[in-house]
């Protein structure tokens, strides 16, 4: 199992992300079925596990724990994070990790992130009333923490704004990064600012939630015709091989098949030729069926709402591919003169638009998928409700 990320951990390239454990029938985690998949996962090379204080209603601490716990600490690395993207009155990063050191069995985490930086929560992590930054540099400086770090789905704009708070701060981050979001979240431009400030790549999502792991049989035959030996998952971890900043890459593993395909995969490296990454960059463009908007801005000149349209129609294309939270927690981020819904459908933008979009019903129709899509405020009340169910379990 290859190695890029810190030598003196010796950790996995691939990682096991434990977002999508197995799960019975009443929908708690199986787990046997963990403790199988991590017996494998250790005895085959893979010993980085990712986990985080909401994944399974915040049981995936407590059974990844209880799963490692049989194996010597220094076998494996452990990696969770802090919920400050969670919406709450009040932040207490100490009462949390606390009880994330006890729930996962362990006196120190080897990586800890900040779970999700991004539009809506970027001024509680850089707010110094919840003192959040300086704890977990304590902790670090305590040796309970080993490397620090943090996830996000945010644009690029407002990664740039967190790493100028605090980039030297941090250890690695982690992002979704697939040859799919490489354009259309501008994946490429988030590796290129953290590789140009030396902070290494943590990939999550590298198959897009399973989408890019069963497509349609003429596209998976098109990858067959030059690989026939590998799976379609493969192809998107093939490509993110060949980034040289890209120093882990997660998997959330829901099976065993999963695994074992995943860990052929990574037993060794199979640089994708020049034809096989112009075939994965065109079924990239034939996925998304996006708008065609490069970004001119020339319909933002008189858009008398002054609405960033060409930002817009980019999370519109998005949420029409998949409808995920990430898109619906963006826009819930702009004050609501500056959402889709704002725009009052005159028409000047379309217009003048060069590629002849017809912007005002993108809008309308972008407003009305958000009312439909996931509410992020109520995902979290539901985690949170979950979590406090599950803690009264125990």
């Amino acid at each position: 199992m290859s190695n890029r990320a810190f030598p003196e951990l010796s950790a996995s390239r691939l990682g096991f992300g434990t977002m999508r454990l197995p799960v019975r029938e009443d929908e708690r985690i199986d787990e046997e079925e963990l403790d199988r998949m991590v017996a494998y996962a250790l005895s085959h090379g893979v010993n980085y596990f990712d986990t985080a204080y909401p994944y399974h209603g915040g049981m995936s601490e407590r059974a990844v724990g209880k799963a490692l716990s049989k194996y010597p600490r220094e076998s494996y690395c452990l990696a969770t994070k802090y919920p400050g993207h969670q919406p709450t009155a009040e932040y207490h990063p100490e009462e949390i990790f606390e009880e994330q050191l006890k729930k996962c069995g362990v006196d120190y985490f080897d990586f800890y992130l900040l779970h999700n930086v991004c539009e809506n929560d970027i001024d509680v992590y850089t707010d110094p009333k919840w003192g959040i930054l300086p704890y977990f540099l304590e902790q670090k400086r305590l040796g309970r923490i080993r490397h620090l770090g943090f996830s996000t789905h945010a644009r690029p704009d407002t990664l740039e704004k967190f790493l100028d708070f605090c980039g030297d701060e941090m250890d690695f981050c982690q992002i979704q990064l697939n040859y799919l979001d490489w354009t259309l979240q501008d994946a490429k431009r988030k590796y290129e600012l953290l590789t140009e400030r030396q902070i290494p790549v943590w990939v999550m999502e590298p198959v897009r939630g399973g989408k890019l792991a069963q497509l349609n049989e003429v596209q998976e035959q098109s990858m067959k015709n030059l690989r026939p030996n590998e799976s379609i998952a493969a192809w998107a971890f093939r490509w993110l091989q060949q980034l040289p900043n890209v120093r882990m890459i997660l998997s959330g593993m829901s099976n065993m098949a999963q695994m074992e395909d995943n860990i052929r995969t990574f037993s060794d490296e199979k640089p994708l030729s020049r034809e096989e990454n112009k075939l994965l960059l065109n079924l990239a463009e034939s996925l998304k069926n996006a708008l065609p908007c490069t970004a001119c801005r020339y319909c933002c000149d008189g858009c008398p709402m002054e609405l960033d349209i060409p930002m817009l129609l980019h999370a519109y294309n998005d949420f029409r591919y998949q409808a995920g939270f990430t898109v619906p927690m963006q826009m819930d981020a702009l004050p609501e003169e500056k959402r889709p819904s704002a725009c009052i459908g005159c028409g000047a933008c379309a217009q003048v638009c060069p590629q002849k979009i017809d912007i005002p019903a993108a809008m309308a129709d972008f407003a009305e998928r958000l009312k439909k899509g996931p509410n992020w405020a109520l995902i979290c009340k539901q985690r949170e409700e979950e979590n406090r169910k599950n803690q009264n379990r125990q």
